[in-house]
């Protein structure tokens, strides 16, 4: 029975791997900026999906609460504020090809480092084991200012970035009109 739950375990993780790998690629080779950002919210909760199966479950429901749900749910609104329809931007830059190398290097490393045999865990994990406690503390007492300073940034770059469209807008009507 042990053995079934470990291959489920197994079976799990290499999809939710899988899934975000996808969501990853989604992103990458889409079009509209808002099937960009529904493909980002899927790499995300596949990602809370894999924290939940190695045990950290404290980590998976703030990626879901904090991440899909706080901080997509703002950018998705920043897209739709934002209203980018032109279809003639060009989507790719010169530096696709260099990242497809790149990517491949890094599927090589880690496809060797798999082929080559790892030492067994030993199960000593010292004093670094994970407690709520312990990632409360330290994210309340330490962190917090952190997260918030990247709520002021975000909130920033969504206010500069209706303020280029605001410009850009106007100039085109004044070379419409004029």
């Amino acid at each position: 029975m042990d053995a079934l739950l470990l291959n489920l375990d197994v079976l799990l993780l290499m999809l939710f791997g899988a899934g975000a790998l996808l969501g990853g690629v989604a992103m990458i080779l889409l079009r509209q900026p808002m099937r960009v950002a529904i493909a980002l919210i899927a790499t995300m909760i596949c990602l809370a999906a894999i924290y939940g199966l190695l045990g950290v479950h404290f980590i998976a429901a703030f990626q879901v609460l904090i991440y899909v749900g706080a901080v997509m749910v703002f950018m998705v609104y920043a897209i739709m504020l934002l209203d980018t329809r032109d279809g003639g931007s060009v989507r790719f830059s010169k530096l696709l090809w260099p990242g497809v190398a790149g990517i491949i290097v890094l599927l090589g490393i880690i496809i060797a480092s798999i082929w080559r045999q790892l030492p067994a865990p030993t199960g000593d994990t010292g004093d670094a084991a994970f407690g709520i406690a312990k990632f409360s503390t330290a994210f309340l007492g330490e962190y917090w200012l952190h997260f918030e300073v990247t709520t002021v940034l975000l909130v920033a770059a969504v206010v500069a970035a209706l303020a280029v469209i605001g410009v850009s807008r106007r100039s085109d009507r004044s070379q419409r009109h004029g």
